[in-house]
């Protein structure tokens, strides 16, 4: 993906994104590699580092969601995924420049 369009998707400017982009790249987790669509253009990748740090935070993730749906009951952890994916969708429809009350 470019950078430009991960930019947008996380609602910051290009310029933020490619310092973020920069220092992860420095330190291994990502690599910039030629656009096979557009020869001016660069596609940022996970490494295999950064695909090891992925695999580790899913499964981080997956436990913390288990312990979060034990507590809450799974009727009430499924209903809270609902209405956190009802905000993003929400977030989204605004376009870049909307933030929540």
């Amino acid at each position: 993906m470019r950078v430009t369009e991960l930019a947008s998707l996380a609602q910051m400017t290009k310029q933020s994104m490619g310092a973020i982009v920069d220092y992860v790249e420095e330190r291994g987790y990502i690599e910039r590699i030629p656009d096979p669509r557009d020869g001016r253009a660069r596609l940022v990748r996970l490494t295999p580092r950064g695909r090891e740090v992925e695999r580790v935070a899913c499964a981080a993730i997956a436990e913390l969601e288990s312990e979060w749906a034990q507590y809450l009951g799974h009727e009430r952890f499924a209903a809270l995924r609902s209405a956190l994916r009802d905000l993003v969708t929400f977030i989204e429809s605004q376009g870049e420049d909307a933030r929540l009350p």
